[in-house]
């Protein structure tokens, strides 16, 4: 619906046919001046041809940004700390980018005088949820618009009439037009809609784009090795690196092996279920890595607290709430827990499988051998121990069978 008191918004922008027709819409419909912002999350695509794009609309005020390394360091390093992961298996890689795009949507806003935000998230999906929820909570007052919920353009078909009749450049690309619907950033690509639409159906080899199939992978594994401090990953193999160069090394290392491919069935937050595909080689192996490093360097109950607190956290995150009071402090948590993460873990890379093999810390390690060796422990620990301990453990177990229960 119209609304004449918007005089500026401010869209989240990436130059396809989509976003190109949201900003000749905006300006037609709200009579109000539109500026764009263009994200490089690290989705592979060149961001730059936006400019040019959202000049040819009459776009004035236009943002590009490299975004890549606060990504990685302060949405995805954070959020593997908690090893979160969605309904057992998805490592959240469209849900972790939304909370910054929404943080520069609003900060841009703010910084141009807008009164309105914009985005071309359908009205089906979770990501409406995500970039409004961030946007509410980081400006409480601002305006939303969100097309897809307003117009009457429901197919690709109705976008090009649009575009054609309001004399819209629109770069069709040449080639087989991929059937599924993606979306890419550092840390995965998604795949939707086309043929994954059943269930049932088994989806292409071709579909992949980040990761060789593991029959094709090589017959030699690949063995790294991640240091890591206060939870985060900081060199590979004795190399220094910045953490989106990090996930950008272990997604080549990943894909090359196969790791990282992902077909789920998933609950979305607005009610309906959805299957998807997921590459993210990367992540696999930093989580494994996170999970073995933690092993040796986490007290046992600080360590099952966190598994505890995960699914809650994972869910945060997939629901949109990462500005939530809630979120920030299980980080606060969690960040503290981190401190002691410090060490080295090796990993095995071979046909699909990102496989521990080895783990140490020399400052915070608490596996002590001369404890938890088998061969004899010098009076380390006395196994005579465990025998009251067991039988005040088996109390109340004890009691419940003497009365038959």
């Amino acid at each position: 619906m119209s609304d004449q008191s918007v005089n500026k918004v401010v869209l989240a922008y990436s130059g396809g046919l989509d976003t190109a027709v949201i900003a000749k819409w905006l300006q037609d419909t709200y009579q109000c001046e539109v500026v764009t912002f263009t994200a490089d999350i690290g989705q592979g695509e060149e961001v730059e041809p936006a400019r040019e794009k959202a000049k040819a609309l009459g776009i004035k005020e236009i943002y590009i940004e490299d975004l890549r390394e606060e990504f990685v360091r302060d949405y995805v390093f954070p959020m593997f700390r908690a090893n979160a992961i969605y309904e057992g298996e998805y490592l959240l890689g469209t849900s972790i980018a939304r909370p910054l795009i929404a943080k520069r949507l609003v900060e841009i806003a703010n910084e141009t005088g807008a009164d309105a935000i914009s985005h071309g998230a359908t009205g089906k999906g979770n990501d409406q949820v995500r970039f409004e929820l961030g946007a509410y909570a980081l400006k409480p007052g601002v305006k939303i618009i969100a097309p897809w919920r307003e117009w009457d353009l429901t197919s690709r078909e109705t976008l090009l009439a649009y575009a054609e009749k309001h004399q819209i450049p629109v770069e069709m690309k040449r080639g087989k037009k991929s059937p599924y619907s993606m979306d890419a950033n550092l840390l995965h690509i998604s795949y939707e809609g086309g043929l994954l639409e059943d269930p049932w159906a088994e989806a292409d080899d071709e579909m992949w784009r980040w990761s060789v199939s593991p029959e094709s992978a090589p017959d030699q594994p690949t063995y790294i090795e991640l240091s890591f401090e206060k939870g985060d990953v900081v060199a590979i193999d004795g190399k220094a690196m910045s953490p989106a160069t990090v996930l950008e090394t272990l997604n080549k290392l990943g894909g090359d092996n196969g790791i990282g491919r992902l077909d789920m069935v998933e609950n979305r937050y607005v009610g309906m279920k959805s299957r998807g595909c997921y590459e993210t080689p990367g992540g696999t192996i930093l989580l494994k890595a996170h999970r073995a490093m933690e092993s040796i360097t986490l007290d046992r109950e600080a360590a099952h607290l966190k598994d505890e607190l995960m699914p809650r956290y994972a869910k945060l995150v997939y629901n949109g709430y990462w500005w939530s009071p809630e979120r920030e402090m299980l980080q606060t948590m969690i960040d503290q827990s981190q401190q002691v993460v410090n060490g080295v873990v090796r990993v095995k890379l071979y046909k699909g499988s990102a496989t521990v093999v080895g783990r140490k810390s020399e400052t915070d390690s608490l596996f002590d051998e001369s404890i938890a060796t088998f061969e004899d422990d010098a009076g380390a620990y006395n196994q005579q121990d465990a025998e009251g301990f067991i039988k005040l453990n088996a109390l109340r177990l004890r009691i419940a069978a003497q009365r038959g229960r």
